[in-house]
């Protein structure tokens, strides 16, 4: 529920500067637990360069190989209380032990999105412009806790 804006209209208010914006570290945390929680795309697909082995099992070239995201990001052996929205797991303190191969909501290696950057300044910027201008609140239609149709594209 998105009430009134949360300050009187001014034409002085201020426009969010580059610097500040990477500066906010625990909207960092919050952008990527909210993206662990909720990936853009619930699974990575790729292609086989050669044949491979695997604990036994035979992965050929050319086969197509999904990663699935939505339930990797939500693994209890990853993620202590993965249903929980914590974002202090991705401080500067506690993103370090974090597996990159665990974590990949824009995916991972030379061929991961290639518009994850601008992506992660747009989702920041968007974040703090709204809320300098709005408050929010639950109200009594929220759903809690929120539940999402994972059939994603």
């Amino acid at each position: 529920h998105c009430s009134n804006p949360a300050k009187p209209p001014t034409p002085l208010l201020a426009p969010v500067q580059y610097q500040p914006l990477m500066e906010m570290d625990y909207l960092d945390s919050v952008i990527n637990e909210s993206l662990r929680l909720f990936p853009i795309a619930p699974r990575l697909e790729r292609v086989a360069k050669a044949s491979v082995e695997i604990n036994g099992l035979v992965i050929p070239k050319d086969m197509v190989v999904l990663v699935p995201t939505w339930p990797l990001h939500r693994d209890p052996e990853i993620w202590p209380e993965p249903e929980k929205f914590k974002p202090e797991r991705f401080s500067k303190k506690n993103k370090e032990d974090i597996d990159p191969y665990t974590y990949m909501p824009f995916g991972v290696g030379p061929r991961n999105c290639i518009g994850m950057r601008f992506a992660l300044v747009v989702m920041k910027l968007a974040v703090v412009e709204i809320l300098q201008r709005y408050s929010f609140s639950v109200c009594k239609e929220t759903e809690i806790p929120f539940e999402m149709d994972v059939q994603g594209f």
